[in-house]
């Protein structure tokens, strides 16, 4: 058992053009993101190398003095045993084995695989020199160096700001995709619209022409086999009748106001369904009646579009021989079919407007979306319960009175 709730419904895009928007739009981000991710790293690698490069260049001046200082050291040792110093940055010599022989440096962690590299903390920069002549027996001069971060904020700032200009630009590109994506889509939604519309002026006058000599028509004096056809038109007659007030509604009066009145639902409900008796009759469907009074205030064309939709389908996607039962409540109004049912997967979608899910009725797919733009402009809350096989419920709380 499967139960679906009624959520608001976005009046500027159909659900489909939302969900093909929304799956659009993610895919759009993650991939935005992944590209300025990319390119943020990529600036920084580069920045990082052009500032270890700049520092380069320096440190290996000081490496060149410091060399000197080492070998006028090695020359005059052990009479002279100070090790050089320099106010401008810090040393430290290692044999061949990189064991220490002296060190000032502030930070003992050398990377002897790189030439330039940022100590852990990135707070200095160290260069490490290979002397050709063992001085001292040192074979590895490494020259330390304070890092202000300058630098760094420079460069954090530009990855933002043009990051920022990025995201903007890349957005404005999306939006240019998405109207592209969704202008297909679009314009067939307004194709099927505009032909809805066209087909509704022309259905209006043969249909009213049909069920008007329908009902002149004396069925007692006819014969039993012309009486059976003449019934089976008005059944079909009666049918596109419902599509055609559906088409009207969808197309030419859904942003229509329309004049509320007290409404007797228990006496509509009633006329309702003895109008579907003859297309029920037709499929061998029972529709049973369980009413008590009720009343509530709303426009009348809508109610008995919201009623005719509802009961229509519980009609058209029964079994043969089925039934169809009408409970009236205070604040109450529900449908149960012993039908077909829908699975829980098609359930969250029954309401998109021109969504089928079966080819085995007619129809456009509009019935539903008007339920729902109905139930939503009065506040009612709609819930529909479905096993697929066995039936569907529909019920209709009304919240205020």
């Amino acid at each position: 058992m499967s139960v679906l709730k009624n959520k608001a419904i976005n009046l500027f895009l159909h659900r489909s053009e939302k969900a093909a928007l929304v799956r659009f739009a993610l895919l759009y981000a993650a991939v935005s993101l992944i590209v300025v991710g990319i390119g943020a790293t990529l600036y920084r690698d580069y920045r990082t190398q052009l500032h270890l490069s700049n520092a380069r260049a320096q440190m290996l001046t000081y490496a060149y003095e410091q060399t000197k200082r080492l070998k006028m050291l090695h020359h005059f040792f052990p009479e002279e045993r100070a090790y050089p110093r320099d106010t401008r940055f810090e040393s430290a010599i290692y044999d061949i084995e990189n064991n220490t022989i002296f060190s000032t440096l502030r930070n003992s962690k050398v990377d002897f695989d790189k030439e330039i590299s940022f100590t852990e903390g990135n707070d200095y920069i160290q260069l490490v020199k290979t002397l050709d002549t063992f001085y001292l027996g040192t074979r590895y001069l490494v020259i330390e160096t304070k890092d202000d971060g300058t630098w760094r904020s420079v460069m954090w700032r530009d990855i933002f700001l043009y990051g920022f200009v990025a995201v903007v630009l890349l957005t404005l590109f999306g939006l240019y995709l998405a109207h592209l994506f969704l202008r297909p889509m679009r314009r067939s939604i307004l194709l099927l619209d505009r032909f809805i519309k066209d087909t509704t002026h022309e259905l209006n006058t043969p249909l009213s022409t049909i069920l008007t000599n329908i009902e002149t028509i004396d069925t007692t004096k006819l014969d039993p086999k012309l009486r059976k056809k003449l019934g089976r038109i008005d059944t079909a007659a009666r049918t596109v009748s419902l599509i055609y007030q559906d088409l009207t509604y969808a197309v030419l009066d859904r942003h229509k106001k329309g004049k509320e009145t007290l409404l007797d639902v228990e006496r509509i409900v009633k006329e309702r369904v003895e109008y579907f008796r003859t297309i029920a009759q037709a499929k061998a469907v029972e529709i049973v009646l369980d009413t008590k009074p009720f009343r509530t205030v709303m426009n009348k064309r809508k109610f008995v579009l919201l009623f005719d939709n509802l009961l229509s389908n519980a009609v058209k996607y029964n079994r043969r021989g089925g039934t169809v039962t009408v409970v009236v409540r205070q604040g109450l109004l529900r449908i149960e079919d012993s039908g077909i049912g829908m699975s829980k997967e098609v359930l969250p979608y029954i309401f998109d407007r021109y969504k089928r899910f079966t080819e085995e009725t007619g129809g456009f797919g509009i019935g539903l979306s008007i339920v729902k733009r109905i139930v939503d402009e009065y506040g009612i809350v709609i819930e529909v319960r479905s096993t697929e096989g066995k039936g569907t419920t529909v019920a209709l709380k009304w919240r205020r009175q």
